[in-house]
């Protein structure tokens, strides 16, 4: 704990009114606010303020055009991978499909060879 404190009330209220006093004489101090200086820094702050909101959007903007020629980079990526599984297909539907006309034509050739020999040894007998 503190010290006990020996002021008496009329010295805690002599420093109050002063400290109020110094408060006060702070504030009229203050230039007013049509003053040049005082305009000068405000428009220091202003132009400030401008400079850094125009650099947020230039870092806006890029991160829009970056974001966007990704989705570019992006979709374009997918239509190719795309285009390379419809070939591939395309090329297996190709090749079951001529698959499918070879074995028919065997099976064709197969069964008219059966038919051709069946037919010869009909003819052999008689």
């Amino acid at each position: 704990m503190s010290a006990f404190d020996y002021r008496n009330f009329d010295d805690r209220r002599q420093n109050s009114a002063n400290a109020k006093a110094a408060l006060l004489a702070k504030f009229k101090a203050r230039p007013p606010a049509d003053d040049p200086e005082v305009r000068a820094k405000a428009e220091a702050r202003a132009a400030v303020t401008r400079a850094r909101e125009e650099r947020t959007r230039e870092r806006e903007a890029a991160r829009v055009a970056a974001e966007l020629k990704a989705a570019e980079e992006k979709r374009a990526r997918e239509e190719a991978e795309l285009a390379a599984q419809i070939a591939r297909e395309q090329a297996e539907a190709q090749a079951l499909q001529e698959r499918k006309a070879a074995e028919l034509a065997a099976k064709k050739e197969a069964r008219d060879a059966r038919y051709a020999a069946r037919k010869a040894k009909a003819k052999a007998k008689r």
